[in-house]
């Protein structure tokens, strides 16, 4: 006993040592056959933490022969739970996922075993299969128990409700929008700008909730809205609906520019600590759900974009600003070949490159206008005549690719919102 123990902790050595490929291989499993968990950035990087913290007490447990009885689920495991129930998942995905790690897990630990002899094998691995199964189902009933306390807790408190109505009123069926209306104290039948809300920084759910409550009254203050409604997605994110002024068959969008005297467009106030994606403003419910969507496009794009490392300063971005990006940003290896093959050198990620693809940019969209340019970049007209002709010569064909700028605008704006996750990753 005391040999297959040995052999088992091994085992778990070599696992620990390859950990991180087992855990990329998860999340891309998990992602790919669980389209519930396949959410925006930042619920995707709970995900990942959960994941490799589980995988790490997992190893631990193999490893140091915990007694079952002192095994408690991780930290990042109980708070993905919680965040499940508050954003309406269903626990069986969560379950379901575990059950996929547990067959990854196993089938990555098997590849490990090659080299032991046959006689050690067959016994290791009835072990693994014992300890495991066991570690899933003890991790599986706290995590149950932590969403089902969460959910209750959540639909219970008044925003649960709202969040429950709204979960409705964006699912597409059929829903009683007069019931509804009185529930949320907010009149469906007017033109609706949404938005998403999110810490630019750490901080704690009280300050979220003040923080996003100031954001509501700046908002209804300078758009002159009716009514406000705000309902928060868990505890790291919140949603705002603002009813705009005049009637639901007012026009309804707001320039391509976004300028400030744009209706639906609203700046950020001096000192938020939140960032910000809005949606354009639509008429009715189909402008409730549809603003939304796009803001929730938005956020996806902003997630992207601090994920690769941008500054982290409070961003308050416009669908307008980005609707071709958002339009394609849901295939990021896709959205990467296309700035790669147009843009070719210039798609580099050198500072240099940087300056010349963001200059570039600007000279493109003041159509073409070097003074435009200067007044808008605050830089002497010498120096963008001398950037756009660098970073021209960058492009694959030189100037030839300007002729028609369509994919270069295209490319350079993709650049612009997602960052990193589009540049070319190498030779």
């Amino acid at each position: 006993m005391a040999a297959q123990r040995a052999l088992v902790r091994q085992v778990g050595d070599r696992v620990r040592e390859s950990q991180e490929a087992l855990v990329e291989g998860l999340v891309q499993d998990i992602r790919a056959q669980i389209g519930a968990l396949d959410q925006e950035a930042a619920a995707r990087s709970l995900l990942e933490a959960s994941i490799t913290e589980n995988v790490v007490a997992a190893i631990n447990f193999l490893r140091q022969g915990i007694d079952p009885d002192q095994l408690e689920a991780p930290t990042a495991a109980l708070a993905y739970a919680r965040v499940l129930a508050q954003r309406d998942v269903p626990q069986s995905a969560l379950i379901r996922a575990y059950r996929i790690g547990h067959q990854r897990f196993l089938d990555h630990t098997f590849a490990l075993l090659d080299d032991l002899p046959a006689a050690d094998r067959v016994p290791v691995c009835v072990e693994l299969v014992r300890l495991s199964g066991q570690f899933i189902d003890l991790i599986c009933e706290q995590v149950g128990r932590t969403y089902e306390r969460e959910r209750d807790r959540w639909v219970a408190s008044r925003s649960g409700v709202r969040q429950q109505w709204v979960t409705d009123l964006l699912g597409g069926g059929p829903v009683d929008r007069a019931a509804a209306a009185r529930a949320l104290r907010y009149p469906l039948d007017a033109v609706h700008l949404a938005c998403t809300l999110w810490p630019a920084a750490r901080m704690t759910s009280f300050d979220l909730v003040a923080a996003v409550d100031d954001v509501r009254a700046h908002a209804v203050s300078a758009l002159r809205a009716r009514a406000a409604l705000v309902v928060p997605t868990d505890e790291y994110e919140a949603r705002l609906w603002l009813a705009l002024p005049g009637p639901p068959n007012a026009s309804a969008s707001p320039s391509s520019s976004a300028s400030a005297s744009a209706p639906g467009y609203l700046g950020a106030p001096e000192g938020s600590p939140l960032h910000a994606a809005f949606g354009r403003p639509g008429a009715g419910l189909g402008g409730f759900r549809t603003s939304a969507r796009q803001a929730a496009r938005i956020r996806e794009i902003l997630g992207t974009r601090l994920g690769s490392g941008a500054a982290a300063a409070p961003l308050w971005v416009h669908y307008d600003q980005a609707a071709p990006v958002a339009l394609m940003a849901g295939d990021l290896p896709a959205v990467r070949d296309f700035v790669t093959s147009t843009l070719g050198a210039l798609a580099a990620a050198g500072a240099r490159e940087a300056v010349l693809r963001d200059t570039l940019r600007v000279f493109l969209d003041r159509h073409r206008g070097h003074a435009a340019t200067a007044r808008a970049m605050s830089l002497h007209r010498n120096s963008v005549q001398y950037r756009v002709h660098r970073a021209t010569a960058l492009l694959p064909h030189g100037e030839r690719d300007l002729a028609d700028d369509f994919n270069v605008r295209a490319a350079l704006l993709a650049v612009h919102w997602l960052g990193d996750a589009v540049l070319a990753t190498g030779p």
